[in-house]
This record gives structure tokens, sequence and C-alpha cells, in this order.
């Protein structure tokens, strides 16, 4: 009787490793009702022009989840980066989960219509992630679909009329399948070199919520 008992130790010991190891290697989710966001008013359908022209709302995207950040070419110092992150961080996630990442639209929403036509917009996007949509519109409905997801936005006039910026929140959000906001997340991670540290984090809040 001690033959069998005997070989059934390392058979149970090597069960054990194997789910200690399957519990620390998957991705720590959470319910989506969970999210810090959830249940906040934020967000809204809307109907915008993306980078080829073509008129898209954001009810066309339910079912994905959306990375939604508002922003503008111009920005001198904080757009860029916080693009960079963002998208670097979602193809990190890309190379681990294809076919969650497939989920994931991420989506630049203007503030600076007036100079973020289209075709400057299709330019900006591009650099970044090929299938990141960039979205304009007038001014009108750029100020609606701000104060949709609680973005605030004004001109700062510079030395000439052309010349202007534009301060703006600076809010990256998660949105989820239903549109509803997720989570804001970490494009910019203070005292860090672009690409490093923000997709980290970038990466492990995608892995948190997109299922």
């Amino acid at each position: 009787m001690s033959g069998p008992a005997m070989n059934k130790t390392p058979l149970f010991a090597l069960l054990a490793l194997l789910f200690i190891s399957a519990c620390n290697s998957a991705p720590s989710q959470q319910p989506l009702s969970a999210a810090p966001l959830a249940g906040a008013k934020i967000g809204g359908d809307f109907l915008l022009t993306d980078q080829n022209g073509k008129k898209r709302s954001f009810k066309e995207f339910d079912g994905s989840y959306r990375i939604v950040y508002f922003g503008y070419t111009n920005c001198p110092d904080i757009c860029t980066p916080d693009m960079q992150n963002l998208m670097a961080g979602l193809k990190a996630y890309e190379k681990k989960n294809p076919e969650l990442s497939a989920k994931i639209q991420p989506i630049f929403i203007t503030v600076d219509p007036l100079r973020d036509t289209s075709t400057v917009l299709k330019q900006f996007v591009n650099a970044f992630h090929p299938r990141a949509i960039g979205l304009t519109g007038t001014e009108a409905e750029i100020a609606e679909v701000a104060k949709k997801f609680a973005i605030y936005s004004g001109r700062v006039e510079g030395s000439s009329p052309e010349n202007y910026l534009m301060s703006h929140s600076q809010t990256p959000y998660l949105m989820g399948p239903k549109g509803e906001p997720l989570a804001l997340m970490p494009a910019d991670v203070p005292n860090t070199d672009v690409n490093e540290g923000a997709p980290d984090l970038v990466e492990a809040e995608l892995a948190k919520w997109v299922r």
C-alpha cells in the first residue's frame, strides 16, 4: 500500500504548483461594476468627422472598449507624449492579447477644430497607431462632445491670431463596451521618459478591465 501513496504525493505537489502558477499569472481582472468611474455620468453619443472625412458616431463602437483622449495636434508638450504612451501601452497589450486587443478602439478627439481638419488629424493619428481614429467637427459640435465627457478646453491667445494655444483637460478615458466610463488611463507618469513607465501602466490597466 505504500507504493500507491508515495506515487500520489509528487502528483498532488505538482498539481498544487501548477495551480499556484496559474493564479499568479492570471490578469488581475475585476468586475466592470468595480471600475473607478463606474456609474459616473461621463460620455454619450455624438456624430463627428474622422480623418477620412467620414461621419462617425460614438454608438457605432458599442461592443468595443474605447480609449478616448481629447487634445490637439499643435499641443506643445502634453498631447504627443500622452498619445505615445497610450498607444505604446496598447501595442504592448496587443502583443500579449491579440484577440482581446481587437476589441479596443483608440479615439483622439480634437479640442481645436479650427486647425485640426481631417487631413491634419490623419497625419497625426497615423503616427501613433494604425487603428487610431481622429475626430473633428464644428466648434459647436466639439463643445457639445467635450461637455458630455466632462472635458474643459479654452483658447489661450498667442503672439498672433493663428498661434494660439488650447488649455484643456488631460483626461484619457477607458470606456466600456456599452460606452460607459471605466477608468482614467495613466498616460502621464511624472519624472519618467516617454515610453518608459506609463506604457506599462496603460497595458496593466487594459489587462484589468478588457475581457
